[in-house]
Order: C-alpha cells, then sequence, then structure tokens
C-alpha cells in the first residue's frame, strides 16, 4: 500500500489517508454565515474521499475577517449550518477540521477577484483594524490600531468562544492560524511587532499571545478533538523570523498539548519568495526531525506521485492539498488510480472507475 494512501492514528482518531484539504477562503459568506456554496464545496472533498478537510480561515470577530466575505463563528447562529456541513463530512468517512483566525492589519480587503486591496475603515465593506504596532502591511495603506492590553484579552476570549462553538458544531480538528501574516504571526514576527511592553522584544515575549491563546482554545475543547497550529516557519527575509524561531516555537507548542503542525511560510512582508515544488517541505522536514511532532506540508503539492516521495523520505506526516484540490476535487481518487492502490470509491461514482489506464 502506498504511504500516501495508508491510514495514521493521531490522538483518539485513526486518519484513513495522509490527504488533507487545506483551509482555503471562498470569500463567499455574508455576515460571517455559511451557505450551500460551503456544503458543496467541502462536502465534494468528501465525496473525493479526503482523510481530513479543514474548512477556509473562520473570523473569531468580526474585525478578525480578511473580507466581507469571510466565514466567522463569532455568534452562535453561525452553528446551525456549519454543523449541517460537519454531519455531512462525517456521513462520508472524512474527518472535519476549521481554522479559527484572526486577520489583524491584513483585515478589510477587498474580495480577490475585485482587486483584494484594503477597504478603507471608512468605506463602505470596511472597519477599523487591529495589530500588534501601528504599522500598516503596505505603503500607502490605513495603518491598524495597536491592541492594548484589553484588546489583548478580548482576542484570546474571540477564539476561546469560537472554539467553544466549534466543539457545539461537532468539528474533530481544530486549527489556529498563525502564518502568512495575519494577527498571531504579526505577533511573534519581529518584521511587525514593535511592542515594548510584555507582547513586544524578546522572542519569549512575541511568542506570548499564541501561547496565550493556544491555551485558551485548548480548555475549550473536548479531551478527543485535535488541536493544530499552522505557522510561518520563515519570513524569507534576513534577521526576520526564521526556521530557528519556529523550532523553538514548536518545542513549546508540543508542550502545550498541540498535535500536529501545519508549516507554510511567508505572508508578513512582500518579499521574494522562490515559490515552486515542494518549496516548504524543507521546512516541515525539519521541524518534524527537531521536534518530533507530527507535521503537515503545503504549497504546490500537485501530484500523487510528488505527495508520495514526500512521505516516503520521512518530510512530512500528512499532505495538505489546496490549488490542486480545486482543480480536482476527487485528488485522494485520482491518487488509488495513479498508485494502483485500493481506495473505496462511493458506490453512486464506482461505474466511473477508470478502465484502460484513462487516467495515466
Amino acid at each position: 500500500m502506498s504511504k500516501l494512501l495508508s491510514s495514521i492514528r493521531i490522538g483518539k482518531f485513526e486518519l484513513k489517508n495522509r490527504i488533507v484539504i487545506s483551509p482555503m477562503c471562498q470569500y463567499s459568506a455574508n455576515d460571517g454565515f455559511a451557505n450551500d456554496w460551503h456544503l458543496v464545496h467541502l462536502g465534494s472533498r468528501a465525496t473525493g474521499r479526503a482523510a481530513l478537510i479543514i474548512q477556509e480561515a473562520t473570523a473569531v470577530s468580526p474585525e478578525g475577517r480578511i473580507s466581507y466575505g469571510d466565514l466567522g463563528l463569532w455568534k452562535d447562529e453561525h452553528i446551525e449550518k456549519l454543523k449541517q456541513i460537519v454531519d455531512f463530512l462525517h456521513s462520508q468517512g472524512s474527518l472535519a477540521g476549521i481554522q479559527l483566525a484572526h486577520a489583524g492589519r491584513k483585515a478589510s480587503s477587498e474580495k480577490p477577484w475585485n482587486g483584494g486591496g484594503q477597504i478603507k475603515s471608512n468605506d463602505k465593506n470596511g472597519w477599523i483594524t487591529y495589530s500588534a504596532s501601528p504599522k500598516a502591511f503596505k505603503e500607502g495603506q490605513e495603518p491598524p490600531v495597536e491592541l492594548d492590553h484589553n484588546g489583548i484579552e478580548q482576542v484570546i476570549t474571540d477564539f476561546k468562544e469560537a472554539a467553544k462553538r466549534a466543539v457545539k458544531a461537532g468539528y474533530d480538528v481544530i486549527e489556529i492560524h498563525a502564518a502568512h501574516g495575519y494577527l498571531l504571526h504579526q505577533f511573534y514576527s519581529p518584521l511587525s511587532n514593535q511592542r515594548t511592553d510584555e507582547y513586544g522584544g524578546s522572542f519569549e515575549n512575541r511568542i506570548r499571545l499564541i501561547l496565550e491563546i493556544v491555551d485558551s482554545v485548548k480548555s475549550a475543547m473536548t479531551e478527543d478533538q485535535l488541536l493544530f497550529v499552522r505557522i510561518s516557519a520563515t519570513d524569507w527575509i534576513d534577521g526576520a523570523w526564521d526556521i530557528e524561531d519556529s523550532i523553538k516555537l514548536v518545542k513549546i507548542l508540543k508542550e502545550r498539548g498541540v498535535h500536529v503542525i501545519d508549516t507554510s511560510t511567508g505572508g508578513n512582508q512582500i518579499t521574494n519568495i522562490p515559490a515552486e515544488p515542494n518549496y516548504q517541505v524543507p521546512f516541515a522536514a525539519q521541524i518534524k526531525k527537531e521536534t518530533g511532532i507530527l507535521t503537515g506540508c503545503v504549497g504546490l503539492i500537485n501530484s500523487p506521485q510528488q505527495a508520495e516521495q514526500i512521505l516516503e523520505n520521512e518530510q512530512a506526516d500528512l499532505i495538505f492539498i489546496a490549488r490542486e484540490s480545486l482543480r480536482n476535487p476527487h485528488f485522494p481518487l485520482y491518487a488509488g488510480v495513479i498508485l494502483d492502490d485500493e481506495i473505496a470509491w462511493p458506490p453512486q461514482y464506482e461505474r466511473a472507475f477508470p478502465k484502460h489506464d484513462e487516467w495515466k
């Protein structure tokens, strides 16, 4: 059997294969509410037999949304539709995950197909943004408001309350988004954190917020649920956050009960990133080797053979599929054919099983 389609036990769960659908924003919500687009989008990945499907960045507060089209979990009314989605994922044998997020200074943005730029706080669909320091992401943007201690406490509470709602909705995995230049990354990276209080300056101070949020989210979870954290392993800029910092952080996160590190990079400042197949895999491999934690890798992983090789090389434990899943929602079924491995097709689709090497 291939590694990609073999099972793996994490905590009390057994994932039926190593394929995880990475969180991908759909920018299709209204006031944070999920709708049938999200049901069909996520549900189709479950009929495609991914082991775990993680819902897009879901804001813990209205001001934490990347855009006005983001999903949210800041009020109880959001739960009903999300539970319907979770129930369908479970009915297809997939685990359901949710990524809890706060965009910080990268919030109040337009939808990508409308340009994706910042919407000023006094414009339609815009709002005031918050960050570690009052430093804009790009020149010419409206700078964020620096979070004071009350604001920081509110963010911690917002994550905890969203986690409680995620428990009610039935998610198996909660992932904390601490990557891609969003709020938690803004605190731990010296590029964006210019504070002089206990949340700024030293490494220990800059990671304080992410640790407090991990603890608060963990306290809201059941013993069975799994906790993932997505980090940016490097800022790709000399003198900024780097892989050595990430390893130090992950060792602490492992002690705090985090099960998996979803390993990404960049996003906190515009810079040249060598984006090519497997460009982020070495970071997942180094974190895995030096901390012993389970890691997932993501980024331009486009073929079953490529994913299989990563696992064979013991560079990661889980393969997170993003854009390739948009092109092929049934990527695990495709992988079974390509790797000459067995995977159970939905009975409704069995008559389409490829013959005569139609997929090879």
